[in-house]
């Protein structure tokens, strides 16, 4: 089990109760897709990919990368029980879906830049280690079916 300090929990909470989902959310995933070109495989339901102009341009990619972004409040609502918040997802993502449990680690470096970038100077190494490690867990919990 993860131990969260107060500060911990502070700054997650802080993260995103000033996140634009709609923004946030799209240009991780589209950043992910374009820069890890593999990972397009398993959004092939999205229609074209063929370039970053269109990956950027896909509004059923759009409404995934929000929902994948709020799919992570789960786990900040929960930061005491990531693991089993997450247990449902590990097994969709594994079983159903068969993705590549290293995808999760290359969207949330992904979503790391985006907001970092969004937050500027806000984005201290304390802020980054915090978010980090808050990603961690979560994409642990989601690799969890795969051990």
């Amino acid at each position: 089990m993860v131990e969260w300090t107060a500060q911990e929990r502070s700054i997650i909470n802080n993260i995103f109760s000033n996140l634009d989902y709609e923004d946030v959310g799209p240009k991780a995933l589209f950043r992910c897709l374009i820069v890890y070109p593999w990972t397009q495989r398993y959004f092939s339901r999205f229609g074209n990919l063929y370039s970053a102009e269109a990956i950027m341009s896909n509004k059923d990619l759009a409404a995934q990368g929000t929902k994948i972004l709020h799919g992570l409040d789960r786990a900040m609502k929960n930061m005491d029980n990531i693991k089993a918040t997450y247990t449902e997802l590990s097994v969709l993502h594994s079983e159903k879906l068969h993705v590549d449990p290293d995808n999760f680690k290359l969207l949330s470096d992904c979503l790391t830049i985006v907001i970092a970038a969004k937050m500027g100077k806000d984005f201290t190494p304390e802020v980054q280690a915090t978010f980090q490690k808050f990603l961690a867990v979560v994409v642990s919990a989601l690799g969890k079916q795969y051990h």
